[in-house]
């Protein structure tokens, strides 16, 4: 009986932090450029049951481990906004912005401008050119960011453009292995930085976050009545050790 109620504890705790990865996932359904998680499960067996009337085969318990989690890097489905200032990623690179805590990344393309005229993130980050911060003057209009991400614009009564930087995209080796940081930034981790030469940016857009919220949904559904059925049968398995017990003490010594 002991063994049942450790296999189920086990499985309401990898339950309980699937339900996180979940409800993280449906809170950023509407995030610009987030990426869904989804939960990693193994058997994990551990040899408990050493009684000699055990056979063999039924000496190992099968617990439940959660052994981590991954990323869903797919493409987020594109929206436009009318908003000059907007862009969208087509591919797999990653903006670069300058955070507080040094270069960061990001697919949130929801960009505008700070005091100074900086092109900045929603976040207030700088968003990098090839050549350091993108920084507009006053009299600039009729702005235009080419699908390599040159950013062009018109000054004054000028009527030829005027190049005020290139927007820097970058790209990994594996982007499953970037870090979050919260605030849709991810730090280098231990993937490897590489120059993209493939990605493109849609001006007027932003990328919408990758969750299928119906899934998501019906996953959390799933977990909740997971956790009720287990939760049912270790009650059940608790009368009974109380039941064993309790039939112990009436036997005559």
């Amino acid at each position: 009986m002991q063994n049942a109620l450790l296999i189920g504890l086990s499985r309401q705790m990898t339950l309980e932090r699937q339900m996180d990865v979940i409800a993280n996932n449906v809170a950023n359904a509407n995030t610009n450029g987030f990426k869904a998680d989804h939960s990693l499960f193994e058997e994990y067996l551990n040899s408990n049951a050493r009684e000699d009337n055990f056979m063999a085969p039924d000496r190992r318990v099968s617990y439940v481990h959660d052994r981590g989690t991954f990323r869903d890097i797919g493409q987020g489905p594109m929206e436009a906004t009318s908003n000059p200032l907007d862009v969208a990623i087509d591919g797999n690179a990653y903006f670069a912005v300058q955070a507080a805590g040094g270069e960061r990344y990001t697919r949130d393309g929801k960009f505008s401008l700070n005091s100074t005229g900086q092109l900045v993130t929603s976040d207030g980050a700088l968003v990098l050119g090839t050549g350091g911060p993108i920084t507009f003057q006053p009299t600039d209009h009729d702005i235009n960011i080419a699908p390599d991400g040159t950013v062009t614009v018109l000054e004054g009564t000028a009527r030829t453009d005027s190049i005020r930087g290139k927007i820097r995209m970058v790209s990994f080796d594996d982007p499953t292995r970037l870090t979050k940081l919260g605030a849709n930034l991810y730090d280098v981790g231990s993937a490897v930085q590489q120059a993209d030469t493939r990605s493109t940016v849609r001006q007027g857009y932003v990328e919408k976050s990758n969750v299928n919220a119906v899934g998501e949904m019906t996953r959390m559904v799933e977990v909740m009545r997971s956790y009720a059925s287990i939760a049912s049968l270790l009650q059940q398995q608790s009368d009974l050790h109380k039941s064993a017990i309790e039939k112990l003490a009436d036997v005559p010594a």
